[in-house]
């Protein structure tokens, strides 16, 4: 069973049909949209400020997703947006990622960076603190950069494809349980 704890006097919040596997971990002032999926060791930490996930996104293997404490002279929060992907070992760390996003395995995005919608954030890419990235959009690198505009194919073949990809394969752990 999942370590689902509330911290701070915040209890986490698990919108319905949303699958949370046996070893991740939500704490704290998290909100979890309709739909979504958290996978194996997946931790989403809201102790020290707020983290809101959409609904029909997919937080994979071993994700971290935190925030800068709400009393900090910048504090941050992680707030993802609906039919978002964020790949195995990425961390999100008090960033707005819009919707229909993709975020590559091992991507990190920092505090108070803005991703918005229709973006692909390569694997292993690096997102600086307060960045603004252009909406529809191809990040890669260290630190990330523009490659160049995701065409309507893309989205729909990559980003919108593997959201709808881990909502099946989340179906797959609820039909084991009955």
């Amino acid at each position: 069973m999942a370590y689902i704890k509330k911290v701070r006097g915040h209890e986490p919040s698990i919108g319905e049909n949303t699958f949370v596997a046996e070893t991740a971990v939500v704490v704290g002032d998290v909100t979890v949209g309709r739909d979504c999926s958290i996978w194996f060791n997946a931790v989403l930490r809201g102790d020290v400020n707020k983290i809101v996930i959409g609904d029909r996104t997919n937080i994979q293997d071993g994700v971290v997703l935190h925030t800068t404490f709400d009393q900090a002279p910048k504090p941050s929060q992680t707030i993802i947006g609906d039919d978002v992907s964020v790949g195995h070992n990425a961390i999100i760390h008090g960033a707005r990622i819009g919707n229909s996003v993709l975020i590559g395995m091992g991507a990190t995005i920092l505090d108070n960076a803005v991703v918005p919608d229709g973006c692909i954030v390569a694997a292993n890419a690096l997102v600086l603190s307060n960045a603004q990235l252009e909406p529809n959009s191809l990040y890669a690198g260290i630190p990330a950069k523009r490659i160049r505009e995701v065409t309507p194919e893309q989205r729909q073949h990559i980003i919108d494809r593997t959201a709808r990809d881990y909502q099946l394969y989340a179906s797959w752990y609820s039909a084991d349980e009955e």
